[in-house]
């Protein structure tokens, strides 16, 4: 029995412009507990009347909150940190009762809230221009001025994921506000109530009516409608390539960032030192479950040191533990949900029937895999070439260098990478020449700073978060020619 049980996470309506109300079919569902199943919350399920009734708070808000100055949002959003900050234990409670994930990761996740709300709000008060040397452009400029001007794009909308419901909601709310946008966000069908908790700081912290609306639903009814309104001038999308495919579709004339599948490899060279490099995976493979994009899931290692970095590795994941993700100790929750426990399982044992061995793991019960490696991996499996989202790391053995940068760049993603070991010369080689959105020597993929660009090259997607890049990407340039 999970000691969480009489915990209640709210009970939520639909945030339509700073207004809580009920769907306009007054429906609501419980949230559910990956763990056990039983409800920790409730939300109301939106219908496209109320993806209209947002649009259109949005359009008045987003009148409003362009002409505040920035040191005015700068305020409200300090406001919300400090806000964040103090329900920072509530809100990672939140994120491991509908999460799954273990309550020491969703604290750690819950108390970057309050740093990345103030990086944004210190962002959004340094937009600026360049001027321009008109006088350079021959016979026409010597009597004009020319400056650059960036200002709000206008209507954004946000969709986010369920693995990091509260970061990655941040990372798109947070600096959508700071650089003076009205937002949308659409958060995951499976984690909506941290996504709600963090909406209410916001408002509390003065936000004016219109800026921020929060709709929960079916991404086919309110997320098809929410993308291609005309009305919306940003879109921004964490989730699978499959989706991001159907939102640019879908779009039409708007700007887009889209953060999508990965199938990150790190790859281990002759000179690493092996026993961090196998600590490193044991934590890069397995945090959340593995539910995350930038998640070890190949390992790309050279023959020569294959045999000791296993040995490694091997006794390190199976010191993972299984369990309530409430009680102490716990080290890996269960899946977001029993089907998708079983697509991670059904891929690993296809992996195997393929010529692949099982080290350790790869057992299912219930919404727990158990944690797996899976070495004699061709890199041509599927097992390396689509994305797991699960917890198992996927083990390559390559003769050489030049392979294991091809085998690093043989998927048709590209969001992150780590390097282990190597020369000089090969270190400067992969950081040039493996195609990932972020390149990580002397670590895996699994490590972002809240304030650095990120995004991927391929099918990872295009456009950066990072919240400086973010603001940008939510802003539009404007170039002002003063006359004579």
């Amino acid at each position: 029995m999970s000691n969480h049980g009489t915990h209640d996470y709210g009970s939520f309506g639909l945030l339509i412009g700073g207004e809580w109300r009920e769907s306009a079919t007054n429906t609501r569902r419980e949230v559910r507990s990956p763990f056990d199943g039983r409800a920790v919350g409730e939300v109301a399920l939106a219908s496209e009347a109320d993806v209209e009734a947002a649009l259109t708070a949005a359009e008045h808000g987003a009148a409003v909150w362009r002409r505040t100055p920035a040191h005015e949002r700068a305020a409200i959003l300090q406001r919300a940190a400090n806000l964040a900050d103090e329900r920072a234990d509530r809100i990672g409670a939140t994120i491991s009762a509908e999460n799954g994930k273990p309550l020491a990761e969703a604290l750690g996740e819950a108390r970057r809230s309050g740093a990345i709300i103030r990086l944004a709000a210190q962002e959004g008060t340094q937009l600026y221009g360049d001027s321009l040397p008109l006088d350079a452009n021959p016979g026409t400029g010597q009597d004009k001025v020319g400056f650059t001007l960036r200002q709000p794009v206008g209507i954004v909308v946000a969709i986010t994921p369920f693995n990091y419901p509260a970061l990655l909601v941040l990372h798109k709310l947070a600096p959508a506000l700071a650089a003076g946008n009205a937002i949308i966000l659409k958060p995951a069908g499976a984690t909506p109530l941290t996504a709600l908790a963090l909406a209410q700081l916001f408002i509390e912290a003065g936000l004016p009516e219109g800026v921020l609306s929060v709709i929960t639903g079916s991404g086919g009814t309110i997320g098809d409608a929410l993308v291609s309104d005309p009305r919306v001038r940003k879109i921004s999308f964490t989730g699978s390539t499959g989706v991001g495919e159907r939102i640019a579709r879908l779009a039409g004339i708007k700007k887009l960032s889209l953060e999508l599948g990965a199938s990150s490899p790190t790859l281990i060279l002759p000179g690493a030192d092996l026993d961090k490099a196998a600590a490193a995976v044991a934590a890069g493979g397995y945090v959340n479950g593995g539910q995350v994009c930038i998640s070890v899931q190949r390992v790309i290692v050279h023959r020569d040191v294959e045999r000791d970095f296993l040995d490694a590795l091997v006794p390190r994941v199976e010191a993972i533990r299984m369990g309530d993700p409430f009680a102490e100790g716990t080290t890996l929750g269960p899946l977001i949900t029993e089907r998708e426990a079983d697509r991670v399982e059904r891929s690993i044992t296809q992996a195997v029937k393929e010529g692949s061995r099982l080290l350790t793991g790869g057992v299912r019960d219930g919404g727990f895999v158990s944690p797996a490696i899976v070495a004699g991996v061709d890199t041509r499996q599927a097992l390396a070439q689509e994305e797991l989202f699960g917890p198992a790391v996927a083990v390559t053995a390559v003769d050489s260098f030049d392979a294991a940068i091809d085998a690093a760049n043989g998927t048709p993603y590209g969001l992150a990478a780590g390097v282990f070991g190597g020369t000089l010369a090969e270190g400067i080689r992969a950081m040039r020449e493996i195609d990932a959105g972020s390149v990580h020597l002397g670590w895996t993929p699994l490590w972002r700073a809240d304030l650095m660009p990120y995004g991927g090259f391929k099918a990872s997607g295009y456009g950066k978060e990072g919240v400086r890049s973010t603001v940008e990407e939510m802003t539009e340039v404007k170039t002002v020619i003063l006359h004579s």
